[in-house]
């Protein structure tokens, strides 16, 4: 199992390309299922999540590659797709394997999908999926944690979710483009991803309108086809990184990365303390002394992220002065706490609320890794604490960052990773 060994006191400097968003690359390959003409996707990062996608596609009976002369397209063919199934061996490491269920559904009459691992219905917005698609029409059971969804042809709807749900919005979203009549989806997650995958749907023939607003209308049509498309550059990634050099000090200029979707990131950065300079596709974050302890919530898009949630509290670590960290999205999200505090920072947890009393300094030590930004955040932890961290069980920051460790070894991190 890989390991980060991380030596940690440098200050960064230099410029770092952004990736391809993983949270656009998953449905947008999903939505290749919606026709039988071949999609290419440009901009796809090289991501665990990603392989997982596209194994599962080729499980299927789809062709989905990655091009040799240009690692960052993947061409997808899903016109010889014979079995409309997600096994549960492929689907318990990723929930956004839930995202074939729409385009399954809509195009084949039928999909069996295996419930993602340690998803209880209720508890997550996966039933926010099924009472959409039964709203279109879909006769669905839930059998020996599988869904089984059937339906003729989808019937337009209007859908109220319950909860704003962005992996449901993008589910309903497929399904809709090639349904009867109008769907109108309503309290439509916003984030930048979903006017994305509006885009390419957009562009494969789907009426779509209101993407990006919390009420989408979709006209369906009878078929979609083929297109080329090129995914947003990540968000989450981009503010990671940001962060590191935040809470390290020095100058990091970030290259095909989008500001206007950071918004409130960029806004708490700057309260920190941080220089921040923006264009139309990069982003320079100048950092000098120790930046300053700020509080915040974690709410849907364009309020801040529950993704960077983990990330910008590694910051308010080392800052001056005390913070108040409030998680509304996930119950479980503060698991990296007690790696941080290994570290030697001083957090308390008060239910939903994080209480972080800055300190001087960290100090390295073995680390484990519980998820994906968690994982980032105890790497950022390593890059300011003195001495040497150990971040076991990386694979969990693998699912989400490309080359993250090669990416901070060329702004001049000493970083490496021990297989």
């Amino acid at each position: 199992m890989d390991k980060l060994l991380i030596r940690g006191g440098r200050r960064l400097h230099g410029e770092i390309a952004i990736a391809g968003a993983k949270n656009a690359a998953l449905p947008e390959l999903c939505a290749a299922l919606l026709t039988a003409e071949p999609v290419t996707l440009e901009n796809v990062p090289r991501l665990q999540d990603v392989a997982t996608t596209l194994k599962l596609l080729r499980n299927m009976g789809a062709r989905a590659e990655r091009s040799e002369a240009a690692p960052e397209t993947v061409a997808i063919d899903a016109s010889g797709v014979t079995s409309p199934e997600a096994p549960y061996d492929l689907v318990k490491t990723m929930r956004a394997s839930i995202l074939v269920l729409g385009p399954l559904l809509a195009r084949f009459g039928e999909a069996t999908v295996s419930l993602p691992g340690g998803c209880a219905i209720g508890s997550r917005p996966v039933d926010q999926h099924i009472k959409g698609l039964q709203a279109m029409g879909a006769e669905i059971t839930v059998e020996h944690g599988y869904i089984l969804a059937k339906a003729k042809r989808l019937k337009g709807a209007r859908i109220t979710t319950d909860m704003v749900t962005v992996t449901g919005t993008e589910n309903l979203l497929m399904a809709a483009t090639l349904a009867e009549g109008e769907t109108i989806l309503e309290n439509a997650a916003q984030e930048p991803e979903i006017p994305d995958l509006a885009e390419l749907l957009i562009k494969m023939g789907a009426r779509i309108a209101g993407h990006g607003t919390h009420r989408i209308r979709i006209q369906g049509v009878e078929r979609l086809h083929g297109t080329t498309h090129r995914i947003v550059p990540d968000r989450i990634e981009t503010g990671t990184f940001l962060c590191a050099v935040a809470a390290t000090g020095g100058e990091l200029l970030l290259r095909d990365a989008r500001a206007d979707h950071l918004d409130a990131v960029l806004e708490k950065l700057r309260e920190a303390g941080m220089a921040i300079e923006t264009g139309s596709d990069w982003i320079r974050l100048k950092s000098s002394g120790r930046p300053k302890a700020v509080s915040f919530r974690t709410s849907e898009y364009p309020a801040f992220p529950t993704d960077m949630q983990a990330q910008f509290m590694a910051l308010d670590c080392i800052a001056e002065g005390a913070s108040k960290v409030t998680e509304t999205i996930f119950e479980n999200r503060f698991m990296h706490v007690n790696e941080l505090v290994r570290l030697g920072a001083n957090i308390v947890v008060d239910g939903h609320t994080a209480l972080v009393q800055g300190v001087p300094k960290l100090s390295g030590a073995t680390v484990m890794a519980t998820d994906l930004r968690a994982s980032a955040s105890l790497v950022i932890g390593g890059l300011v604490a003195d001495g040497q961290t150990l971040v076991d069980r990386i694979y969990h920051l693998d699912r989400g960052y490309d080359r993250m460790e090669a990416k901070l070894r060329g702004i001049g991190a000493d970083i490496e990773r021990i297989k």
